[in-house]
């Protein structure tokens, strides 16, 4: 080991104190509902780590016309880069959570009644009506207008 200027070495680590002890504290789990995590996600909650769990959590519970990753990340008390960097361990994104939390909760919606486009846009949180008609047509297949008519 090498020494500079009577400094103790780089590898030192000191020991702690006989009487001093170590605190361990222990995680609690995320209250959220596992069955509604998997059919939002399509994955198995046992995949996920604790931070997407949260992050899902937040999405189903939260207002998605305010909830911005970067709120997300300040009441996970993390950076928006850290939540990104452990969002990313799980092989997904913010962006990608939030789009499955909108559909699921269109769907929910649509099983209870039918709204307007325009209104069900600003409940999931999209600024454009325009974009809502997009993702539903990339999640449904068919427009907004064809699903109409089913209902109605």
């Amino acid at each position: 080991m090498q020494t500079l200027n009577n400094t103790l070495p780089r590898t030192y680590q000191p020991a702690l104190p006989r009487n001093q002890r170590v605190i361990r504290v222990s995680v609690p789990k995320p209250e959220v509902d596992t069955e509604q995590i998997e059919r939002v996600t399509q994955r198995s909650v046992d995949s996920m780590s604790h931070t997407t769990l949260r992050v899902v959590g937040l999405l189903i519970k939260g207002d998605l016309s305010r909830l911005r990753s970067e709120h997300v990340a300040d009441t996970l008390g993390v950076s928006p880069t850290t939540l990104r960097r452990r969002l990313r361990v799980d092989r997904i994104s913010y962006q990608e959570l939030l789009d499955q939390v909108r559909q699921y909760r269109c769907e929910c919606q649509l099983e209870e009644r039918w709204v307007p486009g325009k209104t069900l846009a600003w409940k999931l949180g999209y600024a454009e009506v325009n974009s809502f008609y997009r993702a539903f047509k990339r999640w449904t297949g068919c427009s907004y207008s064809e699903m109409k008519l089913q209902f109605v």
